[in-house]
């Protein structure tokens, strides 16, 4: 079947400033702008290179996406140069689709460049930007893809060298193997820095997965906190090994939270490993989920 294309240009633009970056190895990530976020990587290092570079490559919001459609952005991801008052960067495209949601990462500078930099760098903290030029829309149905316009949106990410709120939560589910394994379970709410916070796990995986278990942290929608400030954090998410002690975790970079958001991973667990026995991952019936946070940092919007 041919597809039909709709091709319209596109004035929107994200901006991120992030704020005492100096020290800071890991990875950003702003919160979707409705159908994407710019992630930040200053310790990307070309293949075949020992040299790190600040890196940037755009997200598609995957619960934006239809199976079947394929989105092709044009879009410049750039850094600002606050001497010469302009941004700096690479032109770039990409196809997104309901299972491909990151595109390349794009070296824009090397991070020692950046650091001893008066340009780039300025009271410790730098831009980044990146601009959608056009989309191209590939839909199976003889239809019209409309692309709405999007108005210039600024996150500005305030992270802390010292001072940081850490929590530790453990989830024990005594009685896994008789929840309803088709659907989500969450845990109870817990609290960490005085904010709100629940896991939410899909044991046989979401529809974004591939016979894996999902597993999310979330910021509880009625925390009243996150509407003063998101909050930048580090989230490591572990499925607690009951027999060998080899506990299978994953870490992220810097994440932001608002209420209602979450972050992780949907292909966190193979279900060929979930159900052996001899992986103690699940012991009897029992099941162990923990969640370690720290809260570096906060963001606004402008």
């Amino acid at each position: 079947m041919t597809s039909h294309r709709c091709l319209r240009q596109e004035l929107s633009q994200q901006h991120l400033t992030l704020f005492t970056a100096l020290g800071i190895t890991g990875t950003w990530k702003c919160p979707p702008q409705k159908k994407r976020h710019l992630e930040v990587k200053p310790m990307h290092k070309k293949a075949g290179s020992s040299t790190p570079y600040v890196a940037l490559r755009l997200v598609a919001f995957r619960p934006s996406l239809v199976p079947g459609h394929m989105v092709h952005p044009v879009f410049e991801l750039s850094i600002y140069n606050h001497s010469r008052r302009m941004y700096c960067g690479c032109k770039a495209s990409y196809n997104f689709g309901f299972k491909n949601i990151f595109s390349k990462e794009h070296c824009l500078i090397p991070l020692q460049e950046l650091l001893k930099s008066s340009a780039f760098l300025v009271d410790d903290s730098c831009v980044f930007g990146v601009e959608i030029l056009k989309i191209d829309v590939s839909s199976p149905e003889k239809k019209a893809v409309v692309v709405q316009k999007k108005p210039t949106t600024v996150q500005n990410l305030f992270v802390q060298k010292k001072g940081f709120v850490k929590g530790t939560y453990t989830w024990n589910m005594n009685n896994f193997l008789e929840l309803d394994l088709d659907h989500f379970v969450r845990s109870p709410t817990f609290e960490v820095g005085g904010h709100k916070w629940y896991i939410r796990m899909y044991p046989r995986g979401n529809k974004y997965s591939t016979d894996c278990l999902s597993l999310y942290l979330y910021l509880d929608v009625s925390d009243e906190l996150h509407l003063k400030s998101k909050k930048v954090v580090v989230m490591t998410l572990s499925i607690l090994d009951q027999k060998n002690g080899k506990h299978l975790t994953g870490t992220s970079g810097l994440l932001v939270f608002t209420g209602g958001r979450s972050w992780g991973w949907a292909n966190f667990l193979g279900l060929k490993k979930l159900k052996d026995p001899s992986e103690g991952y699940v012991v009897g019936s029992s099941c162990v989920v923990k969640a370690d946070l720290t809260i570096v940092g906060s963001s606004n919007d402008c």
